[in-house]
């Protein structure tokens, strides 16, 4: 079964980055969060989607970098 929320401490690591780190991005904003009550949950997709979004983002500015130069 899949997992559609992730505990912060199940998501950092997939993500490779510290538990300060990750709580750091969660506070500002950065990561995609969900939250129940006091828990806070980060949902699958999104993070796969987050992830995505910022490994595009950098591909297409190296690619006008590039393209500039």
């Amino acid at each position: 079964m899949v997992t559609l929320l992730l505990k912060p401490e199940q998501a950092f690591p997939e993500l490779g980055i510290s538990r300060a780190k990750g709580y750091q991005m969660l506070a500002s904003g950065e990561l995609p969060a969900v939250r129940l009550g006091r828990a806070v949950r980060i949902p699958r997709e999104a993070l796969e989607q987050w992830v995505r979004a910022r490994t595009e983002g950098a591909q297409s500015s190296g690619e006008q970098a590039t393209a500039v130069g």
